[in-house]
């Protein structure tokens, strides 16, 4: 009878220690952004970041995140990107060309550099949607700052996604309040549904 087969199984360490990370931002919708922003960088400080190994750049809105992390990919100083905007549904056709093609352009940006660009560009059809999103401490940009944090290496490979969810349900190094959305009313015993949901 034949071996069974056992795959080999790579994951990445928990630590961004060591790694440096850039993170595009959109001015437009300052009020969200700005949340996103600040989970982002204090979940990578959490996972050991440096002050000095992440660079923040902003720009005007979200359909200028494209070229940004494009450029800041040719450099060759980063690990990881991360690319954080807000696109709020208006009255006219003007949201769904700004979206997909953010979205294009920033996948563009990560297929032709080759560097992981995370995607934590809000897009909503209200302001209340965008809030709830966001949280109190932006649940979405602490999601973003754990996949591009912990889980990345130098030669792109990802943490597993039994990795990640580890991570986040806190069985990891990290305990489960620190992965929490604060938007909630008690953010002890509330998880925030980005994690919840996989989305």
């Amino acid at each position: 009878m034949a071996e069974k087969i056992q795959p080999g199984k790579i994951d990445g360490a928990l630590s961004a220690g060591g790694f440096r990370f850039g993170i595009v931002v959109s001015r437009f919708n300052s009020f969200i952004t700005e949340r996103l922003q600040a989970a982002a960088v204090d979940t990578l400080e959490r996972a050991g970041a440096a002050s000095k190994d992440v660079d923040v750049v902003h720009v005007p809105g979200a359909f200028e995140l494209p070229l940004a992390a494009k450029k800041l990919a040719a450099t060759g100083k980063y690990d990881a990107l991360i690319a954080i905007g807000c696109v709020l549904r208006g009255e006219t056709t003007h949201y769904d060309y700004v979206c997909s093609e953010t979205a294009r352009g920033l996948q563009l940006a990560q297929m032709d550099s080759g560097l992981p660009i995370m995607f934590c560009v809000l897009t909503c059809d209200t302001l209340e949607q965008a809030i709830d999103r966001a949280g109190l401490k932006g649940a979405q940009g602490r999601k973003q700052g754990v996949r591009s944090g912990p889980g990345r290496h130098r030669n792109g490979a990802t943490v597993s996604k039994a990795s990640l969810r580890s991570f986040e349900s806190g069985t990891s190094r990290k305990a489960a309040a620190e992965v929490t959305c604060l938007s909630a009313q008690n953010p002890a015993s509330l998880r925030c549904r980005c994690y919840s949901s996989g989305t």
